[in-house]
């Protein structure tokens, strides 16, 4: 099948930029990605999960095997209250056909592997290049950049995450990220007593803060914290926490509950550093011309959902899908919007209500731990309903209708 268009320009070189590329090529589009960075970006110590609908889409143009063996495997989430009552365990996604299930694994070495597989692919990457305007003429678009350069093809796909240059270029109105009320504090330690639990991730609503940790194969904690704060932070005041000043603060909101979380923070050897998060919960467009934004440009989530890198990877292929099998750019988009939007902001929502969750007060708490345990059973149960975000699949040789 001959595709609508002859070529594309993605901006980001992240996770959604890179996987488009590899998909927009297997399509049969010649295809380049300009990123911001002059380089690779450095490992600042935070990990994600990587859900088994992201390594299904990832599969679906023959790169799941450029991640598989990073990270470690976890399939299982046990939730307890701040009080040590077990409220369930859940399974994360499932296992795929061949047995591979839902991965935790570093952000940096998830792009690393991905970004070695596009250049594998022989996919040209421009360090550098920071998209300050776009524009359609004749049927072709053009990326202006700031260090005076620029690039022509039939599409830009944005792909530049949720502080997005392109989103604002086709929608000037579009909306700004939106302050989640919880705080980011992680990172990597091996405590004495931790043992390697089968790929659990031990998630505890405590009293004043939400926990959460899994141990490695190799006996290291990958834990993280979220301390509650309402008023968005401002530029700067984050960084200016010191190390001592954090730990103190953690110490201070797991003091009292019936979790691990002291004696990690305290066998963790690096500084400990914390920032905030953002999320999208509705852009209203997506595409202008030949213009159009995926993953995070179009539909940041809250890490809480534990599907960001999943849903830009189903985003990248489905729209090389879209443009490999449409007549027109103009169908393409309609069609990948129609395919998408319902479901990512479905669970762009999901990720706020769980947000929210760990920062309840007294009585929010008191009901949470109450009706959580009827929630999980439901989940653990299969029930299509609450399983939604797992359970899609990407057949990349069917035709986009």
């Amino acid at each position: 099948m001959t595709p609508c268009v002859e070529s594309a320009i993605v901006v980001g070189g992240g996770i959604a930029g890179t996987v488009a590329a590899m998909a927009l090529q297997q399509a049969g589009i010649d295809v380049a990605i300009y990123e911001r960075n002059r380089r690779d970006e450095a490992d600042i110590g935070a990990f994600l999960t990587f859900a088994v609908n992201g390594m299904d889409a990832l599969a679906s143009i023959g790169a799941a095997d450029a991640v598989l063996g990073h990270g470690f495997s976890t399939p299982l989430l046990s939730f307890t209250s701040g009080t040590g009552r077990h409220l369930g365990t859940v399974p994360l996604g499932g296992e795929l056909h061949d047995g591979t299930s839902t991965l935790t694994i570093k952000r940096a070495d998830l792009c690393s592997a991905l970004r070695a597989e596009a250049s594998r692919r022989g996919i040209e990457v421009v360090h550098g290049a920071h998209l300050i305007g776009a524009d359609t003429t004749g049927g072709r678009v053009r990326a202006e950049f700031a260090d005076g350069n620029h690039a022509d093809g039939d599409v830009i796909v944005g792909a530049d995450g949720i502080h997005s240059s392109l989103r604002a270029i086709i929608d000037p109105a579009a909306p700004v990220p939106r302050y989640v009320p919880v705080l980011n504090v992680g990172g990597y330690a091996r405590p004495a007593g931790l043992e390697p639990d089968s790929g659990t991730f031990h998630m505890t609503f405590g009293k004043r803060a939400f926990f959460g940790y899994s141990v490695a194969p190799d006996g290291t904690a990958w834990w993280f914290a979220n301390p509650p704060r309402r008023r968005e932070p401002q530029p700067g005041e984050l960084g200016a926490i010191s190390d001592s000043q954090w730990r103190a603060e953690l110490h201070e909101l797991f003091d009292g509950d019936a979790t691990p979380a002291a004696a990690i923070i305290d066998a963790t050897p690096d500084e400990v550093v914390g920032w905030a998060t953002y999320d999208l919960p509705k852009v209203p467009r997506w595409h202008r011309d030949a213009m159009i934004v995926i993953g995070d440009a179009a539909h940041a989530t809250s890490p809480s959902s534990g599907q960001g890198a999943s849903l830009a990877i189903e985003d990248a292929v489905i729209l090389a899908q879209c443009l490999r099998d449409a007549s027109t750019v103009d169908a393409a988009f309609g069609a990948y919007e129609s395919k998408r939007r319902t479901r990512v902001e479905k669970i762009v929502a999901a990720g706020a209500r769980s947000s929210n969750s760990k920062a309840a007060g007294p009585i929010g708490r008191r009901l949470r731990d109450a009706f959580m345990p009827m929630y999980l059973k439901k989940l653990s149960s299969g029930d299509p309903k609450a399983a939604f975000m797992f359970d899609h699949h990407i057949e990349w040789s069917s035709p986009v209708r």
